[in-house]
């Protein structure tokens, strides 16, 4: 029936029970589990867990690294936690909020048996969530008749996995006439993407030549800087200063893509500022969190860039990352237009870590 839920919508659905406390079940096949954020995890709900079987607790091999922890996996660690295990000490592996105050943790019992499949699936999961990438699994069998008889979201992997490799298919929703300060004509683009997750929007100026390189901007949200005028980095300046060149110029494209907080979302951002002022630099909080350095999509810019009808940027941006994937998304960069503003007596270690970690060119 067309009423039953496609894969995808299964996966924006999961996303929601994660965020809310609500165990998943996964399934390769070959074998399946029950699936909880460790953030958003209950006391009750630990219990129920315990109730069915081993606990164990999934975390990154960034996360296990800091923890001391045997990551066997790859990128993957799964750590058996104990009976006597406390809900606060389960979320202190998963959140590093207090490792500088109590950094003995262990010791930790790293599983090396068996598959990791379904703790990656839970992990990848968690972190689509906005949620810290951590979660536990209890393995079970008939998932289909488990997952049916507790109201619980099935997931195969099989169908799931693909889909959360790709960038979702955006769909426009809307476009209306702005006129902005930096320019009065100005369009503002609002696209969808089928996934169920945040919006992206193309904001135009003028009406650029379809046919000519386009003056663009890759430009992810920053409620910190965009908004407050925050001087711990650069974005806000950035924001104002690609759009007043583009009004300068009389023409261009800046795709604002909300992905805050190089795409942890905002709530680990901020806690990746608390990290910061424990001493830790802006890949270094990243990482003790669970993160990758960056786990943006820019993928997405282009495929709104597509569908704009552009195929030739000139780029304004410092991130050779950027550059990179629009020239393997098939979107030509003619030029690298440099966008040096905003640094202050705040954000100079900010900035020296991004050209020094992350190859910035500043």
């Amino acid at each position: 029936m067309s009423l039953m839920p496609t894969p995808l919508e299964l996966l924006a659905r999961a996303r929601v029970d994660l965020r809310m406390g609500l165990p998943v079940v996964l399934t390769n096949g070959a074998e399946a589990s029950i699936a909880i954020a460790a953030e958003s995890l209950a006391k009750a709900r630990l219990q129920d867990l315990r109730d069915i079987g081993p606990v164990t607790l999934a975390l990154t091999a960034r996360r296990a690294k800091t923890l001391k922890a045997h990551a066997y996996d790859g990128g993957t660690a799964r750590i058996a936690v104990p009976q006597n295990a406390t809900l606060s000490w389960i979320q202190a592996l998963a959140d590093p909020a207090d490792d500088l105050s109590t950094p003995m943790k262990g010791p930790l019992e790293s599983q090396r048996e068996g598959s990791a499949d379904l703790h990656r699936l839970a992990i990848a999961l968690t972190k689509s969530a906005r949620l810290l990438p951590a979660a536990l699994l209890v393995p079970i069998t008939k998932a289909s008749e488990f997952a049916s008889s507790h109201g619980l979201t099935l997931l195969p992997q099989i169908a799931i996995e693909p889909l959360m490799n790709e960038s979702s298919p955006l769909h426009p929703v809307a476009a209306a006439r702005l006129p902005m300060q930096a320019a009065e004509a100005g369009r503002l683009h609002i696209y969808r993407p089928e996934d169920g997750a945040e919006e992206h929007y193309a904001i135009e100026i003028g009406r650029a030549d379809r046919s000519k390189p386009v003056l663009a901007r890759l430009h992810s949200a920053c409620f910190t800087g965009d908004v407050l005028g925050s001087l711990k980095c650069d974005c806000g300046p950035q924001l104002r200063g690609a759009l007043a060149q583009m009004g300068e110029e009389g023409s261009g494209i800046l795709l604002y893509l909300n992905q805050e907080g190089r795409g942890i979302g905002l709530a680990n951002k901020m806690r990746a500022y608390s990290l910061q002022d424990q001493g830790f630099d802006t890949v270094e909080a990243n990482h003790r969190l669970g993160f990758e350095d960056d786990e943006r999509d820019f993928r997405l810019g282009a495929a709104i860039l597509k569908r704009l009808g552009f195929s030739e940027v000139r780029l304004l941006t410092n991130n050779p990352n950027k550059i990179a994937m629009m020239e393997k998304t098939g979107v030509k960069v003619a030029e690298r237009v440099p966008l040096k503003v905003g640094e202050n007596s705040f954000n100079q270690h900010y900035l020296a870590t991004k050209a020094a970690k992350s190859g910035h060119m500043l």
